[in-house]
């Protein structure tokens, strides 16, 4: 990104530009934080989890259902789910293509925010707001992580855009509605993105900005028929769909998903009020440095009566509602993801250029250009660390798969789901994962059990093929054909471990069971006979050879 020199604060810039001139900044954006979308494995587990549901969805065809190991998952829309399995089909199934998704919803945040401050402020305060954006090592993180959160605020960031914009052309007279539906129709892609957020955030922010500028009635405008008919069509289906095709979706989706997990204190990630302020500002160095010189002009203009929206007072006091909306919003709940603060960029952004666009002098440029410079070496150096530090890849055993494995061979996981594993080995079909489901614990802790063990309420039959107990593991392995074993180098309660290792990744290790091998089957205390040719004969329904279940994993 280029460092320009400090805008004068006056909206207007010198001399004509052309169009692509204009938007050249948020090209060159879109190709900087797409640069090293490839760099790195994927992270466990959430990238893994992500990218694992796309990629079941590419290769079984099911578009309408998004599932983990085979069973219908459903804590999240599927939009993300869409756009990867499809970037899967067009190009290939990598690490780039798995943050397709992010990197699409940044690019979107970077376009919404850089239309609002060219229209405001001028070309030169634009290309400063999408340069502070873009090298913000949060956001230029968050642009290349394969989950949901880049996604809906880039979305968001679109309809908050749309929707201002809508206002203040109702509040001049121009003609509004064509960019009010624009923003109903950003809205409706950010609730398929990650569900109410995408609804709840912009009509607060929004909402919120105009009643404190007194301009209730453009409330009432925006919220005409056609915006809202548009936002129906378009959101309204799948979960119209899904909800008809699955008893118990709504409840689980709206009800425990939303709700229960925002007002409740039994999630993960627990942590005080000031936990998302704080990790923000520290995130966003060097940026953030520049915040307390934003002023207070913003707030200001919230208590005057008459200000007009399009002026840069009223836009600046609508950075201030929509960041601190934002914070308030996710520093509620007990359970807090810095993720979840990520559409705070964009206006924080907008305050920063501002900032900067207040300072005068040789020392405030020059601090200006080394923000950006710190910044942008930031952003790539961290990228680059984790790529070749990053230890819990799943590479070393997918390629062993690959290589070894015969088709119908089942695979056994022990110990964890390894999310990438599936991803990275080009399973066809669901594998085995041995636990103690019937452990009433697994459901009171928010992990990958409870995410499989919610999404066999949906399925239950195929539920009981896939999620095995230890003693049903063994009976299976001893009457099958050769398995797959993946499980930490000491698995619980020594499941295989005296199984001799094939490949090991560092943090897992893959052993091939053949209970033809005397060894084999004495290491899990097989029956003697138990693997008859009869019972490795057998199908089961998934597929794979059995004795006495289905073994899915082909």
């Amino acid at each position: 990104m280029t460092v320009h020199a400090l805008p004068r604060e006056s909206a207007a810039d010198a001399g004509p530009m052309s169009r692509s001139r204009t938007w050249m900044p948020v090209l060159l954006a879109a190709l900087w934080l797409g640069a090293t979308l490839g760099w790195r494995a994927l992270a466990l587990p959430d990238e893994g989890r992500y990218a694992g549901v796309a990629w079941e969805m590419l290769r079984s065809g099911h578009w309408l259902v998004p599932s983990l190991d085979g069973l219908p998952y459903f804590h999240k829309p599927p939009l993300f789910y869409w756009l990867t399995a499809g970037a899967f089909a067009l190009f290939d199934v990598s690490g780039w293509t798995a943050r397709v998704a992010p990197w699409l919803g940044a690019v979107v945040a970077v376009a919404a925010i850089h239309s609002l401050a060219l229209r405001v402020k001028g070309a030169v305060f634009a290309r400063n707001v999408v340069l502070v954006l873009a090298t913000q090592p949060f956001f230029y993180a968050g642009a290349q992580y394969a989950n949901l959160d880049m996604l809906v605020a880039g979305m968001i960031a679109a309809s908050v855009v749309c929707f201002a914009i809508a206002a203040v052309r109702a509040d001049t007279g121009e003609p509004f509605r064509a960019v009010a539906v624009a923003a109903w129709v950003a809205m409706a892609l950010a609730v398929l993105a990650k569900g109410l957020i995408g609804i709840v955030l912009p009509i607060a922010i929004v909402g919120l900005w105009l009643i404190l500028l007194r301009r209730w009635r453009i409330i009432v405008a925006l919220c005409a028929w056609p915006g809202l008919l548009a936002f129906f069509l378009l959101a309204a289906p799948w979960f119209i769909a899904v909800g008809d095709r699955v008893p118990g979706f709504l409840d689980y989706f709206f009800v425990e998903q939303h709700f229960r997990r925002y007002l409740g204190s039994s999630f993960n990630n627990r942590h005080p009020f000031w936990f998302l302020p704080v990790a923000l500002a520290l995130l966003c160095l060097p940026w953030s440095a520049w915040l307390p010189l934003a002023g207070t002009r913003g707030v200001r203009s919230l208590l005057r009566r008459g200000q007009a929206l399009a002026q840069p007072a009223s836009m600046h006091a609508l950075m201030l509602v929509w960041a601190g909306t934002v914070l308030v919003f996710f520093s509620i709940p007990s359970s807090k993801l810095v993720g979840y603060v990520l559409p705070c960029l964009p206006p924080l952004a907008w305050l920063i250029a501002l900032a900067a666009s207040r300072s005068s002098g040789v020392r405030a440029r020059a601090w200006w250009r080394a923000s950006a410079i710190i910044a942008a070496i930031v952003c790539v150096s961290s990228i680059g660390a984790i790529a070749i530090w990053y230890p819990y890849s799943s590479q070393t055993v997918a390629h062993a798969l690959d290589a070894n494995r015969k088709a119908g061979e089942p695979i056994y996981f022990v110990g964890d789901y390894y999310f990438d594993l599936p991803l990275l080995a080009r399973l066809h079909s669901p594998v085995i994962v041995v636990d103690e489901w019937a452990d009433p614990a697994i459901r009171a802790r928010d992990n990958w059990r409870k995410e499989l063990a919610d999404a066999a309420r949906f399925a239950p039959a195929r539920g009981r093929e896939v999620l095995v107990p230890y003693a049903q593991a063994r009976v299976r392995l001893c009457a099958g054909p050769t398995a797959w074993i993946v499980s930490p180098a000491r698995s619980p309660r020594g499941f295989a471990d005296a199984i001799p290792i094939v490949a090991n990744s560092g943090h897992l290790v893959l052993r091939r069971f053949d209970p033809a091998s005397p060894d084999a089957a004495r290491a899990l205390a097989c029956p003697a006979g138990s693997a008859t040719p009869a019972a490795a004969r057998r199908q089961g329904p998934g597929g794979a050879t059995t004795a006495t279940a289905s073994a899915p994993g082909s």
